[in-house]
C-alpha cells in the first residue's frame, strides 16, 4: 500500500505540531484512539488494516520514546475500549490489568499491533492519560484527565480520518478568592 507513506508523514507531521504545543512530564501517558479502517477511507470498525496499525504504533513509539512518554492504546468497543499498554506503566499507575488479546475483529489493528510490538504488553480496562490523538473519532476522552483541552495542529486527518488532538490540565478549584500560578 503506497498511501501508507503518505499516512506516516501526515502522523509525524501532526506529532511535531502537537508536541511544539505541548509539553507532557516524563513518564506521563499517550493514549491513541484509531480506527485504520478511517484511515483507509472505509467506515470505522469495517476494514481493518494491520500494516497501517502498525505504522502507526511504529511511528508513535519511535516519537514517544524519545519524549520518554508512555503509549496506551485504545480497543474498539468490542473489548470495551480497553486499551494496551506496557506493564511497567499499568504497574507504576496501578491500572487494574484485565484478561483479553486484541484481534483485528475485536480490538482492531491499531491494537492488536501494540499488543504485537510492544515488549511486556498488558490490557487495562481504565487509564488516566495526560493527552493522546484520536484517528477516526474513536473517543478518547474517557480516558484523558480533566481538564481536557483540545489541540490544533495543521494536520486535520490522516488518510480519511479525522483527527484530535488533546491535552489536559489541572483543575482550577475555588472561587472568586481562589489564586491560580
Amino acid at each position: 500500500m503506497e498511501e501508507i507513506n503518505t499516512y506516516r508523514q501526515q502522523l509525524v507531521t501532526a506529532l511535531i505540531d502537537y508536541f511544539g504545543q505541548n509539553r507532557l512530564q516524563e513518564g506521563a501517558v499517550f493514549v491513541l484512539g484509531c480506527s485504520t479502517s478511517e484511515i483507509i477511507g472505509q467506515r470505522i470498525g469495517s476494514h481493518s488494516t494491520l500494516s497501517v496499525g502498525e505504522m502507526v504504533i511504529e511511528t508513535l513509539q519511535e516519537l514517544l520514546s524519545e519524549k520518554k512518554l508512555f503509549l496506551a492504546v485504545q480497543g474498539c468497543e468490542h473489548i470495551n475500549r480497553s486499551l494496551v499498554i506496557e506493564r511497567e506503566a499499568a504497574e507504576r499507575f496501578g491500572f487494574e490489568i484485565v484478561t483479553v488479546i486484541p484481534s483485528l475483529q475485536a480490538g482492531g489493528a491499531a491494537a492488536t499491533a501494540a499488543f504485537q510490538t510492544f515488549s511486556d504488553p498488558v490490557v487495562v480496562e481504565h487509564i488516566v492519560a495526560a493527552g493522546g490523538i484520536d484517528i477516526g473519532d474513536t473517543s478518547i476522552g474517557m480516558h484523558v484527565k480533566h481538564v481536557q483541552i483540545p489541540v490544533r495542529t495543521s494536520i486535520k486527518e490522516i488518510g480519511a480520518a479525522h483527527t484530535t488532538f488533546l491535552t489536559s490540565r489541572p483543575k482550577l478549584i475555588g472561587g472568586p478568592r481562589a489564586v491560580y500560578a
